[in-house]
C-alpha cells in the first residue's frame, strides 16, 4: 500500500477553536495565546489494490478559489475524481472542512464526486445538533440523504479489508480505522492518536471527550502496533506523519 500525506500546513489553536497559520521557521509559539497547541492538519491518501482512499478531508480552505485539498491531491498526481472511498474519523471542522466544496453561488457539493463517504450516523446527527464552533454544519450538511454516503452504525468491516471501530474517546462518536492488505496494516487513530509523542506518554488532554480513555487506547494501540508492525498515520504531527516511514 502507498501512503501519501496531504499537509495543509501548521497551525496554532487555542480555546477559541480557531486555526491560525503558524510558520515554524519564524513564528514563536510563546507569542500565541496561553494554552495554544501547535498542530499540523494532514489528511492522507492510501492507495490499495482496489481503492484510492482519502482519510479525513482537512480544513476545507481555498487558495485562489481552488480547494486546497484538491490542489494537494493534484500535486501528488491524483485527481479528485479518482478517490473511491472517503473515511471520516469524525466531523470536527479541521477534519471535515473538505468534505464539500462551495460554488460561486453558495451551493455545496461533495469534493470527491465519485467516492463513497463512510460516516458514523450518530456522529453526523450529534454534529448537526451541536454545531459551531466545533462543527461547521454548512460544510458537511450535503452528506444528509446523499446517495454516495454509507452510514455506519458502530463497529464493522468495509469491503473485507477496512476495519472501523467507534471509540467515543476524543469526541462522542469518534472512530478509528485499520486498513489491512497483503500482510500489511495501516492504522489511523484520528484525534484519539494525533501525534507520535502522545503514543509514548500518559498524556491526558482536557479537550478530549474522554481524555483518560484516549490515553489508555493510545497505550494499547502503540503496544499492539509495535508487536504487529503496524504503520501509524498521525494527522496532527508536524514532524512525523507516518511511523515507521
Amino acid at each position: 500500500m502507498t501512503i501519501i500525506p496531504l499537509s495543509e500546513g501548521s497551525f496554532t489553536i487555542d480555546k477559541t477553536k480557531i486555526f491560525v497559520p503558524f510558520d515554524t521557521s519564524k513564528d514563536d509559539l510563546q507569542q500565541r495565546p496561553i494554552g495554544s497547541l501547535l498542530v499540523e492538519v494532514q489528511p492522507f491518501v492510501v492507495i490499495t489494490s482496489n481503492d484510492v482512499l482519502l482519510i479525513d478531508t482537512g480544513l476545507g480552505f481555498s487558495i485562489n478559489g481552488k480547494l486546497q485539498l484538491h490542489e494537494n491531491l493534484k500535486a501528488n498526481g491524483i485527481q479528485p475524481e479518482a478517490i473511491t472511498k472517503v473515511l471520516m474519523s469524525h466531523l470536527h471542522k479541521d477534519h471535515a472542512g473538505g468534505v464539500s466544496k462551495r460554488n460561486n453561488i453558495g451551493n455545496y457539493s461533495l469534493s470527491c464526486p465519485n467516492a463513497i463517504y463512510y460516516v458514523q450516523q450518530k456522529e453526523f446527527d450529534y454534529a448537526m445538533e451541536t454545531g459551531y464552533p466545533s462543527y461547521m454544519t454548512d460544510e458537511f450538511a450535503v452528506l444528509e440523504s446523499h446517495r454516495q454516503v454509507a452510514w455506519l452504525d458502530g463497529d464493522g468491516i468495509i469491503d473485507s479489508y477496512i476495519k472501523h471501530e467507534t471509540t467515543s474517546a476524543h469526541s462522542k462518536y469518534h472512530q478509528v480505522f485499520w486498513i489491512e492488505e497483503d500482510g500489511e496494516t495501516i492504522f489511523f487513530g484520528g484525534d484519539d492518536a494525533p501525534q507520535l509523542q502522545q503514543m509514548k506518554s500518559r498524556f491526558v488532554a482536557k479537550y478530549d471527550y474522554d481524555g483518560k480513555k484516549c490515553m489508555e487506547l493510545r497505550q494499547k494501540w502503540w503496544q499492539e502496533g509495535q508487536e504487529k508492525n503496524w504503520r501509524f498515520l498521525f494527522y496532527h504531527d508536524i514532524k512525523t506523519p507516518v511511523f515507521p516511514l
